[in-house]
């Protein structure tokens, strides 16, 4: 599955669509790529300028708000200025965040301006994709029981793995609801889950869909299903709000 990366800065009108644009066009085989501001404009015609005469595609370059995307999974997100880094904070967890700080070129509104921010944004994204470019697929887990159970000591990470057994899948927006957890804390520990190599993951449309990794050694197997044969009060208040949650989004795309 693709690494998705969330590019963010304030008026997401120049600096984070050339970001966008470019991570796009020079690994769009390895990365998901998106940008956001935290105060939205209109994408500025001499960023599109520049981009087109660079060569790179601008179809499909608009600009959003950031809370439109909070909500979905992000591998990375990286903020091209330091206020839209000081205003994020730590949105769409569990990303990484990282700080690139671009001059803005709009106040100058100089052809030659917009020109050498994209020089130095390319500069930058491609020394990122070439960092990544190992990172990109998921590491095999080693199933080690000592790492295996702390990620299951947690009450909430266990009674989440077996929610998700128990549905086959679930997406992050069903287990908020199941739990009643802000979106940010059940991020976190799916990521977690994930890492141990306990979770799988699957994209559809703005959907990333967790289920059980079919990789887990038989031994791990087992002590999952006596878990959930005798334990089922663990997931029973968590269960009864998740089927009677409206629209919900497995069941809609089964």
């Amino acid at each position: 599955m693709k690494r998705r990366i969330l590019f963010v800065c304030t008026a997401n009108s120049a600096r984070s669509l050339m970001a966008e644009a470019l991570l796009r066009d020079m690994a769009g085989d390895r990365f998901e790529v998106a940008s956001a501001g935290t105060e939205p404009a209109r994408p500025h015609p001499m960023a599109m300028q520049v981009l087109e005469e660079a060569g790179i595609s601008t179809e499909g370059l608009h600009s959003k708000q950031l809370a439109d995307v909070q909500g979905q999974y992000w591998d990375y997100v990286i903020t091209l200025c330091e206020k839209a880094a000081n205003e994020c904070g730590t949105v769409c967890q569990p990303a990484q965040q990282i700080a690139w700080d671009f001059a803005d070129p709009v106040p100058a509104n100089r052809h030659s301006t917009f020109a050498l921010t994209l020089k130095e944004i390319k500069e930058r994204i491609a020394l990122f994709a070439l960092v990544h470019q190992k990172e990109t697929g998921p590491k095999p887990a080693s199933y080690d029981p000592v790492a295996v159970f702390k990620a299951l000591a947690d009450d909430f990470r266990l009674a989440a793995l077996l929610l998700i057994r128990s549905q086959e899948q679930l997406c992050v927006c069903e287990l908020t609801e199941a739990f009643e957890a802000p979106q940010p804390k059940v991020s976190r520990h799916l990521a977690t889950l994930r890492d141990a190599g306990l979770l799988a993951t699957e994209r559809r449309g703005q959907w990333i869909y967790y289920s059980l990794n079919p990789g887990i050694p038989q031994w791990l197997a087992r002590v999952l299903d006596e878990t959930a044969s005798h334990n089922g009060r663990l997931i029973e208040n968590p269960l009864s709000r998740l089927q009677a949650m409206a629209g919900r989004p497995s069941v809609q795309c089964l």
